[in-house]
């Protein structure tokens, strides 16, 4: 290479960073004839501050990787990371304070306490931890979310698509370095569900979040920066800048579930 090769070669480009991973992650429910695994040394890396989606046919492990990255499920085989540390170095002590202090969740039920405010709700991971909400954090997100009038009132006054952004209200107060959101909009009307697919996709261009969003709906999918595909537990195609209709033609692609693989939530 010649000096001037040397002074005008492009800057190599920064790596984004990996805000969590799986590596030749197993995962199998029961034993013997009736086993079944549901995670096939899947391997996947979430960058840090994109909206990702994963989708494939029902019983192909889907909610199954969500909870391994997230530490609510033990695996059989492999690693999981999460930034750069390794949950099977932690104990059960260790894996709760993580997700406590590291991760948020939304998942399609909202998980609200009945006898708690809206405000109480969001608050409700730091009440946990000992720790108080920020009011300008607070505000801010109160007022990304339109819940400004809804903060006095308990679950059973809110409409399903109040609940849910609660519900992300929560999974966000605490700054999290992840969100894992599974089925988020399965019990929203598609008004309510649409506002909430928004408002993640404002949380990831405006906040820098990282989100990571199991869906079985191909428009849902299409306000994510990157989709994963998944096939008889392994990662099998991903598409980056989707559009529902890439979606659907990448899901028309792959096999359909065995007959005796249990259908996911």
């Amino acid at each position: 290479m010649t000096v001037t090769d040397q002074q005008f070669a492009p800057p190599p480009q920064p790596v984004p960073p990996i805000a969590a991973r799986a590596v030749d992650v197993v995962k199998t429910y029961g034993r013997g004839e009736t086993a079944v695994r549901a995670l096939d040394s899947a391997s996947v890396a979430i960058a840090a501050g994109e909206f990702t989606a994963v989708m494939g046919p029902s019983g192909s492990g889907k909610s199954t990787l969500i909870h391994a990255l997230a530490g609510l499920d033990g695996i059989d085989a492999g690693r999981v990371f999460v930034g750069g540390t390794d949950l099977s170095t932690l104990t059960e002590r260790e894996r709760t304070l993580l997700r406590r202090e590291r991760l948020g969740f939304v998942f399609q039920a909202f998980n609200l306490i009945p006898a708690l405010s809206a405000a109480e709700n969001i608050t409700l991971p730091l009440t946990l931890a000992g720790k108080r909400a920020e009011r300008a954090w607070m505000d801010e997100l109160v007022h990304m979310l339109g819940l400004q009038d809804r903060l006095d009132h308990r679950p059973g006054q809110l409409s399903g698509g109040q609940q849910q952004r609660v519900a992300v209200g929560r999974a966000l107060i605490a700054r999290p370095e992840l969100v894992f959101a599974d089925e988020p909009t399965g019990n929203l009307d598609s008004r309510s569900g649409a506002a909430l697919l928004r408002f993640l996709r404002q949380a990831t261009c405006t906040l820098g979040q990282t989100i990571v969003m199991v869906t079985h709906d191909p428009v849902a999918a299409a306000h994510a920066d990157r989709v994963v595909f998944l096939a008889d537990g392994r990662i099998v195609d991903e598409l980056s800048d989707p559009t529902a209709e890439r979606v659907l033609a990448t899901l028309a692609g792959l096999d359909v579930a065995r007959p005796d693989e249990p259908v996911e939530a």
